[in-house]
């Protein structure tokens, strides 16, 4: 069975949105300093104007992302290391975020609403370090959603 097949099929595909929604709000709590002020206002801006646009963005967004993961989670495997696969993405970071990226990218062009695809350009050029900030908990959330 294939990493889409386990984590975007009824019924693990609730549970998965549910999963990486607390995983964003828990990213999203970390973040510190004047770029996380700006992360943590954006949020709390979305989340206020639309409070299911997290959730429902998952959920359009999680077959391209799992699509995106399925190489990495296949080579991981193949891969017989013995390195779990948090650790297996976190040392590919550049790499795995970047195919990340590309989805929420091509997303945000075509964003009916400006004002989130204004947000998302101004916040485009940080995406890619909360990316790899996140991948230890985005390949938990994997491993954990693949067995």
């Amino acid at each position: 069975m294939s990493l889409a097949e386990k984590m975007t099929q009824p019924p693990a595909r609730q549970r998965v949105i549910g999963e990486c929604c607390t995983l964003i709000d828990e990213e999203v709590a970390t973040k510190g300093g004047l770029s996380g002020i700006a992360v943590k206002g954006a949020y709390k801006m979305v989340k206020a104007v639309k409070p299911t646009f997290v959730p429902e963005v998952v959920d359009a967004m999680l077959d391209e992302w799992v699509g995106r993961l399925e190489p990495f989670f296949t080579q991981w495997q193949a891969s017989g290391n013995g390195k779990a696969f948090p650790d297996f993405v976190a040392a590919r970071s550049d790499e795995v975020a970047e195919a990340l990226l590309q989805v929420t990218d091509a997303r945000a062009q075509s964003a009916k609403n400006k004002a989130v695809k204004t947000m998302y350009e101004k916040m485009r050029a940080s995406a890619k370090k909360h990316v790899e900030e996140a991948l230890p908990r985005l390949g938990r959330l994997v491993e954990r959603n693949a067995k």
